[in-house]
């Protein structure tokens, strides 16, 4: 198995996006990254037992969707990139892969996802799942809120998940209030 890197933009700074034979690995937006910062790589090597090698426009994919992403089309990341979920296990796979299933421009409550990974009742088990994601904005964890409605932290960037969130809810009433397929958000 081998293990390739690049960077991609986006509206945060560089993200790290580690790929494998099997496709997308990790997309990581670390605090303060750029270019060349060792120590982001060198926590994904430590994950994988390899370093992984440098692939210079092997995140051009990535790149092409974030920016329709950030420009306010619904992408479904999930649809568009193959995952290799191999940093992931158990209800965390399964709750990440819960998360992927809420509609572009929606939210769903940390115990609504639990319910539907499959273990009613593990809304914390949720939170952790959603903090410790290897695949940052490629899996929604932003579109995950409070029972009560409210947006809840996203790390220690409660700003970009509001960003995020907002980016989504901007969008998706320019479109006329309808997700991508075709479900009107709160119905």
């Amino acid at each position: 198995m081998t293990f390739r890197y690049d960077f991609a933009d986006t509206p945060f700074g560089d993200a790290l996006v580690v790929f494998s034979d099997e496709g997308l690995i990790s997309f990581d937006l670390p605090e303060g990254l750029h270019r060349g910062a060792p120590w982001a790589l060198e926590a994904t090597a430590r994950r994988l037992h390899a370093l992984p090698e440098p692939d210079p426009g092997a995140a051009n994919e990535v790149d092409l969707l974030l920016r329709a992403y950030f420009d306010g089309d619904p992408v479904r990341f999930d649809d568009e990139l193959a995952l290799d979920w191999r940093l992931v296990e158990g209800f965390t796979r399964s709750a990440l892969q819960a998360v992927c299933e809420i509609p572009w421009g929606e939210s769903a409550s940390y115990g609504e996802v639990a319910a539907l990974a499959g273990s009613p009742g593990a809304a914390r088990a949720v939170g952790t799942a959603c903090r410790n994601t290897p695949f940052s904005i490629i899996v929604p964890v932003h579109r995950v809120v409070r029972a009560d409605g409210s947006m809840g932290h996203y790390g220690a960037h409660p700003e970009r998940k509001r960003y995020l969130l907002d980016l989504e809810a901007d969008a998706a009433a320019r479109r006329g209030s309808a997700s991508p397929d075709g479900v009107r958000p709160g119905v």
